[in-house]
């Protein structure tokens, strides 16, 4: 198996790369990969590549013009203590675009990248038997 194909990869369009690069690795737990900003980074966390890209990189540029704003899809991102998050995340000065949400699945918040992207932090549900995800 080779590097690229260890990871899934999930692209983000951002406003300022280095902005973003700095988001991902101080609050959310992410290692820069590789970087060629302004253009271009991406980030690793576990199984995800981030691949941040900015308006002159290759991947903004074949968006079609009538996409240009972030969409209701997001990333996810698995937490065993929800609650310490997002006291840690506030902590930071990180605020969130919804509040607690439980379902029979277990409970999320979203937050936004510095480019408006959405990222859910997701607790699931207790589960006898079921393994402990890892925490952020």
């Amino acid at each position: 198996m080779t590097a690229h194909e260890q990871y899934a990869s999930v692209r983000y369009l951002v406003d300022d790369v280095q902005t973003a690069v700095d988001f991902y690795t101080i609050h959310l737990g992410f290692t820069l990969n590789t970087s060629a900003a302004p253009a271009f980074a991406d980030v690793v966390r576990g199984p995800l590549r981030l691949l941040l890209s900015g308006p002159a990189s290759s991947g903004a540029r074949a968006t079609p013009d009538d996409t240009t704003t972030a969409g209701r899809n997001r990333i996810q991102l698995i937490t065993d203590d929800l609650d310490a998050e997002i006291d840690r995340l506030h902590s930071t000065g990180l605020s969130f675009r919804s509040d607690v949400i439980a379902g029979p699945g277990g409970r999320q918040i979203l937050l936004t990248d510095p480019a408006g992207n959405l990222v859910e932090l997701f607790q699931p549900a207790h589960r006898p038997g079921a393994p402990t995800p890892a925490a952020l």
